[in-house]
This record gives C-alpha cells, sequence and structure tokens, in this order.
C-alpha cells in the first residue's frame, strides 16, 4: 500500500465514523447532511481529494468503503471503492471550498433545527456568550441563498468566511455548512454552531440581549485558540 493508499483510507474511515456524530448531536434528520474530508497530495494543494458520503444512503449503512473519493472539480475518481455510487447532492459546494480554501481540511453541512430556524430568518448569531467567543471569534455570518446542484453554495461559503473567523455560516433558507482544519474539527464547529444558535434562541426569549465588548472577544478567542486544550491538537 502506497503512502497515498494509507492516505486515502485514513480519510475513509474518519469520515464514515464522523457521520455518526451527527446522528449523536441531533444535528441531521433520515439521511441528510454530510461529512467530508480532505487527502492531501504531496505539496501541491490543487491536486488533493476529498472524500464524501454517497447520497441518500442510511447513516446506519455508512461505512469506509462505500464513501466515495473525489478530486478539487467534484468528479468521482473512477474504479475505486464506492464509485459505482452518487455522491451527495453538495459534493460541487464542498469541492469549491476545498479548491479556494486550501488550508480547510474538513467540511460538513447539517440541518440541525436552531440554526436552521436562524439562517430561515437569514439572521445571524450576535456573538452573546463566551463560548461563541471562544470558538467563533464572533457572530456566526448568514451567507447568500443559494440552489443546491452546482457550486453556488460553495461560493457563497467562501465568500462569506474568507476573512471571517468563524467556522460556520448559516447559508439563508438552507442551513449551516461549517469548515475545520480536519474532518473532525469540521464536525466539532457543527456541533458548536447548534449548541450557540440554541442557547442565543433560549435566551432573547427571556429579554434583551447583553453584547460582549470586541476586546473581550478577542481576548476570549485568543486564549482558546493558544491555551486552550493540548498543544498537539489540530487546529493549532
Amino acid at each position: 500500500m502506497t503512502d497515498l493508499d494509507e492516505a486515502i483510507a485514513s480519510v475513509r474511515a474518519d469520515v464514515a465514523a464522523l457521520h455518526a456524530e451527527l446522528v449523536r448531536y441531533g444535528l441531521v434528520v433520515w439521511t441528510g447532511g454530510n461529512v467530508s474530508g480532505r487527502v492531501r497530495v504531496g505539496e501541491d494543494r490543487s491536486a488533493d481529494l476529498f472524500v464524501i458520503k454517497p447520497s441518500g444512503v442510511s447513516y446506519d449503512d455508512l461505512a469506509p468503503e462505500n464513501m466515495i473519493l473525489c478530486d478539487l472539480d467534484g468528479t468521482v475518481v473512477p474504479g475505486t471503492p464506492g464509485s459505482d455510487r452518487s455522491p451527495s447532492s453538495d459534493t460541487a459546494a464542498h469541492a469549491y471550498v476545498y479548491r479556494n480554501m486550501p488550508e480547510v481540511g474538513g467540511v460538513v453541512h447539517t440541518h440541525s433545527p436552531y440554526a436552521v430556524a436562524w439562517a430561515a430568518r437569514g439572521e445571524e448569531i450576535p456573538c452573546v456568550i463566551t463560548g461563541m467567543a471562544d470558538e467563533f471569534g464572533g457572530p456566526i455570518p448568514v451567507g447568500p441563498f443559494a440552489i443546491i446542484g452546482d457550486d453556488s453554495i460553495g461560493r457563497g461559503i467562501v465568500e462569506t468566511l474568507k476573512g471571517h473567523r468563524s467556522r460556520a455560516v448559516l447559508m439563508q433558507n438552507h442551513g449551516p455548512f461549517t469548515i475545520g482544519v480536519s474532518a473532525k474539527d469540521a464536525v466539532k464547529a457543527a456541533v458548536m454552531c447548534e449548541d450557540a444558535a440554541r442557547t442565543v434562541h433560549f435566551a432573547r426569549q427571556g429579554g434583551e440581549l447583553i453584547p460582549i465588548p470586541q476586546e473581550k472577544i478577542d481576548a476570549l478567542y485568543n486564549r482558546y485558540q493558544n491555551v486552550y486544550g493540548q498543544s498537539t491538537d489540530a487546529r493549532r
């Protein structure tokens, strides 16, 4: 087995297993949602590949061997395990993100209910809790309305998140997409996005939200990203 074969096998296993986390945290229903992970190929990021789940397959049936390997144009790599199936309907969006954000190692899309509710209003989630400052460094922004099927969603994700601290975007009338340095990191961002969406929703029902000063958000974000956890964490 070559180094590339080992890298592909590792990402297949990770992506297949991480879909269970979407179910565990109540972020998806039926077969909706998806996780993908980048396979780094040498030093040239444009030559990379990514692994994504097949379209419309039950989460209980997902396994490394039926994950689908694609190039960065979103084309299924022929003759590879899973290539006889259609990839996720969001494949073009994931491919666009990988092509245009070479630092991204994982992309996740969910239909988590509270985040989708904010997206349905076209309203960003304000940064009014320290957990949001830690994880996202500010508000979770709203991306443009876009129709599934081509790279329009991917374009909206990139346009919204490039230069933004947030690793989550609420695509208007659709739902959250998250990015990370790895597939696991992107799944964590999806979990934390829904947690923030739910908590801030509850808070607003009780009264006026209290903003956090920007300098405090900056300090919280800096500490969480550079001090919290272990020095071997993937985000470092």
